[in-house]
């Protein structure tokens, strides 16, 4: 049986197999799988971490994952708001969309 490329295979495939080894081995295979955190507070540094840095791309991929991890889209809705007040009210925004985008079609 053939194993299922993972997402970071299914973007850059043979373009960048470094960057592809790195994300699937080390950050995902690695540093998700570390027990000092539960994937649902690993989901919800990243969502914080990905607001302050106005990633909204990349939520596309941690919000939901964040849902699989345990976190409620209510409280990523409220993560969302408070981070607006720390990390800028364009980055709240930004990624308030991507949240409204992806929860509207999961609902």
């Amino acid at each position: 049986m053939t194993k299922e490329p993972s997402g970071a295979e299914k973007m850059f495939g043979g373009f960048a197999p470094k960057l592809v080894e790195l994300t699937d081995n080390v950050l995902f295979g690695d540093m998700w799988e570390r027990t000092e955190l539960s994937k649902r507070d690993r989901s919800l540094v990243t969502v914080a971490a990905l607001v302050a840095l106005n990633r909204p791309e990349q939520l596309r991929f941690h919000l939901p994952n964040a849902v699989k991890n345990g976190v409620t889209q209510e409280e990523l809705i409220e993560a969302i708001t408070h981070l607006a007040f720390y990390c800028g009210w364009p980055n709240a925004m930004s990624c308030m969309a991507v949240a409204k985008e992806l929860f509207k079609r999961e609902a």
